[in-house]
């Protein structure tokens, strides 16, 4: 389970969902409901590729804090379909992991304190 809240509106309830991790996905993606609910403004609009090849023009919303166990994260996400994905951008800034062997999304075992990252 996922948590999702409004940085820039803090008194607006947080929305607790199950997100697909797609590794074939960059952005997070919430469905229009998510955004109503989290009273997310659109910021922009990006132009996404579909699995299908096809392409859509999408708004982009943000920011939108992530909390996942012992990790927050924040990003911008796409809005569009009925499902909400987390992407590579929110797994890696939070240090997540996909373990495919049960096809759940964890803590990198490897620091499972604190999320780490590279910036160099």
């Amino acid at each position: 389970m996922l948590t999702l809240l409004n940085p820039r509106n803090p008194e607006v309830s947080a929305v607790i969902v199950e997100a697909l991790a797609d590794t074939g996905s960059v952005h997070m993606v919430i469905p229009d409901h998510v955004r109503i609910q989290l009273k997310l403004e659109e910021q922009d609009r990006k132009e996404v590729t579909l699995a299908d090849g096809s392409r859509r023009l999408v708004p982009y919303v943000g920011p939108l804090e992530l909390r996942f166990k012992n990790r927050v994260g924040f990003v911008g996400a796409v809005v569009m379909g009925d499902q909400t994905l987390l992407g590579a951008i929110p797994r890696e800034d939070m240090d997540l992991v996909v373990n495919p062997r049960d096809r759940r999304v964890d803590v990198n075992p490897e620091s499972p304190n604190i999320a780490c990252s590279i910036a160099k």
